[in-house]
């Protein structure tokens, strides 16, 4: 199947489960598209019952599809500034501590406590798992994903302070969980010296070359944009700052992800206040707004179908339940050690730590992250993993998350 065939036969599958849940379930639209795709994965694998050459047939097809690289090198660069876009400076200035600690520090611890407990975990149930290769389901376990829950928290009447830091600690800890896990794997590779003073190189050059970029080609764009007055061209503009921009972050080994937030913000506070007609940012924005929905579309019905090929036992699933606590667990502790040195400029209250932890969901990019492992004997282990931690993180949390917040609006 050709690339053209392949994005008509997602766009296709979109369009109608996106109708279906609209029409009929009429669940928050990640939640709906990925929970309608697996009931359909479902429908073709007891189909295979009867005949089993047409699910042969359909796994094959979703087998090719290079998902990891269809995000990471592809959407996900559109995804981050679509998100970015749309952020103030005004609201992520006002939110910059909680944000920048969340996105960092929360990262870091969640990769360490994820990684040494699942390294004594899959190593108590048989599985040779090495310390470093943990180390690495913890990096790529540990983003948030604010896709589904943003919608929820803004039906319920979540404090703009709340959606935030939800948005700007997700943008910004995507980018910084790639920069961990291409820092983690690049010391799995054989003869490479596991120094400090290398690994923070490695680090610094991926995260601070990153936001570099993102600032110059925003920059770059604005000037652009600022120096004409039609809305196709601009619009054109901006595709290129992130389609350029994400090619040369790859080109260079900075990272892509962090450029592109940086860029987002840039195009969306500087070009569209001081560059854009009024016509144009409205342009820019319904285009945007398109765009990442369409994109997010595709993503959940992409993880959907996923279920076809993940191959896995009742050990994995066993395991894989356990690690949903501990990722629960682990993620109220990395928001919890931050918010102590937060709560030294604002109230962070038990309900909004509630909140946060039960709304980090993950998704698309832990699993393009996990299936984006090379070489590694425990990849399918990693794999299942994740897969069952991003369903259950979306289908149960994204589906409460809304209760929750209600529950704790009338308790406070």
């Amino acid at each position: 199947m050709n690339l053209f065939h392949l994005l008509s036969v997602l766009i296709v599958l979109s369009a109608g489960f996106a109708y279906i849940n609209f029409r009929y379930l009429k669940l928050p639209t990640a939640i709906g598209l990925m929970l309608v795709s697996m009931l359909f994965s479902f429908m073709i694998l007891l189909f295979g019952k009867f005949v089993p050459s047409f699910t042969a047939a359909v796994t094959g097809q979703i087998s090719n599809i290079d998902f990891s690289d269809l995000l990471l090198e592809g959407m996900l660069s559109f995804m981050l500034f679509a998100g970015a876009i749309h952020i103030k400076y005004e609201d992520l200035k006002s939110e910059r501590l909680s944000i920048l600690l969340y996105s960092t520090i929360s990262v870091l611890l969640s990769t360490f406590i994820i990684g040494y407990a699942s390294f004594y975990l899959l190593n108590y149930f048989g599985f040779q798992v090495e310390i470093i290769n943990a180390l690495l389901f913890g990096a790529l376990i540990s983003p948030t994903d604010p896709i589904a829950v943003l919608g929820i928290l803004k039906s319920v009447g979540t404090t703009k302070s709340l959606e935030t830091k939800i948005a700007g600690e997700s943008l910004f800890n995507d980018g910084v969980a790639v920069v961990v896990f291409i820092t983690i794997l690049h010391l799995t590779k054989p003869g490479v010296n596991f120094e400090p003073s290398n690994v923070a190189i490695l680090f610094g050059q991926e995260a601070l070359g990153g936001l570099l970029l993102g600032f110059s080609i925003g920059y770059i764009g604005y000037k652009l944009i600022a120096s004409i007055d039609h809305y196709h061209v601009e619009v054109l503009i901006t595709l290129a700052i992130v389609m350029g921009g994400y090619t040369i972050a790859h080109y260079i080994h900075v990272s892509g992800p962090l450029a592109m937030v940086v860029a987002g913000l840039v195009t969306g506070n500087k070009s569209k206040e001081l560059g854009m007609s009024s016509v144009t940012a409205e342009y820019v924005d319904k285009f945007w707004e398109l765009l990442d929905e369409i994109l997010n579309a595709i993503l959940f019905v992409l993880m959907g179908l996923e279920l076809l090929i993940i191959q896995t036992n009742h050990v994995m699933i066993l395991v894989s339940f356990i690690l949903i606590g501990i990722v629960l667990i682990t993620r109220y502790i990395s928001v919890w050690v931050p918010s102590m040195i937060i709560r030294m400029k604002e109230e962070i209250t038990r309900k909004t730590l509630l909140i946060l932890t039960w709304g980090g969901l993950r998704g698309g990019i832990s699993i393009a992250l996990a299936l984006s492992i090379p070489n590694d004997p425990n990849k399918d282990l990693f794999v299942t993993i994740t897969y069952v931690i991003v369903c259950f993180s979306i289908l149960v949390q994204g589906m409460t998350i809304g209760k929750l917040a209600n529950s704790q609006q009338k308790i406070s």
